[in-house]
């Protein structure tokens, strides 16, 4: 299996060469198999949220277009999200090998709070938006970063540098924090077979000590460790089990079987 990563938009997908079949990606397995109740009541409570925040101009649209509006309150409102998210994504990539970067408007604090988690933990980049591949269970992924941090409750034996220790690391931007669905997927690029560099060749996995999401927002961060163990592994590959068996169910469900004859019954009432 040779991979290659598309991209188109804010998204991407990742194509088998040797076949040029679509490969799933880490969160596409994780979506499809792991339930979203908070995404439930995220899209519920911003739909109220809009209806309460707009209550004088949906008043003045006629009912069908009232509804219209309601109905894609959730995706506005999911599409600022992804576009700031996508957009820290690309300037942490920037910023992490040391390039200057314009900010965009809006992004001042995210942009300093990733410095200052750079800063302050003397992060040495080893992979930086790495693809990775897993051969057996057929699954990608894009890693955010690889990276050797000081550890501040490990100091070296003169007392003035500390130790170092890899890590394996998620950015999030998400208002909510880090969900618990991160561990699963921190695991699928841990146990990868092996990453691809920029002339398309498999290489190698590093190995690393510790895993865990830097939550990154407008007025700080926060450097959450997050178990990532085999245990986790375990667990994304039943979550892409029960992903294919969604994405599949409906061909399990066979047509009606038509009777042998008409039937000649009659409901007579006395």
């Amino acid at each position: 299996m040779k991979i290659k990563r598309v991209n188109h938009g804010r998204g991407h997908s990742y194509i088998d060469l040797d076949t040029g079949l679509k490969v799933p990606g880490v969160t596409t397995i994780t979506g499809g198999g792991i339930p979203k109740d908070a995404l439930v009541n995220w899209a519920a409570n911003t739909t109220a949220a809009a209806a309460v925040d707009r209550w004088d101009e949906l008043g003045n649209l006629p009912p069908s277009k009232r509804l219209a509006e309601l109905q894609r309150a959730r995706y506005l409102d999911k599409d600022t999200a992804s576009n700031r998210g996508t957009q820290v994504h690309k300037l942490a990539q920037k910023l992490v090998a040391g390039d200057r970067v314009a900010i965009p408007e809006g992004l001042d604090g995210y942009v300093q709070s990733y410095v200052r988690f750079l800063d302050e933990f003397d992060v040495q980049p080893v992979l930086v938006e790495a693809v990775i591949v897993n051969h057996e269970h057929r699954y990608c992924g894009t890693l955010d970063l690889v990276a050797d941090l000081l550890d501040p409750d490990d100091p070296e034996p003169d007392g003035d540098l500390h130790a170092r220790h890899r890590w394996l690391l998620d950015i999030k931007t998400s208002r909510s924090g880090i969900f618990g669905e991160t561990a699963l997927q921190l695991a699928g690029y841990r146990f990868a077979d092996g990453w691809i560099d920029d002339d398309g060749n498999e290489q190698e996995m590093p190995e690393v000590e510790r895993c865990g999401a830097v939550h990154v927002r407008p007025d700080g961060y926060d450097l959450v460790p997050v178990e990532a163990s085999e245990i986790q592994y375990r667990t994304l590959l039943y979550a892409q089990q029960i992903g294919e068996f969604v994405a599949s169910s409906r061909d399990l469900i066979g047509d009606p079987i038509k009777p042998a004859h008409t039937s000649v019954y009659h409901l007579e009432r006395t």
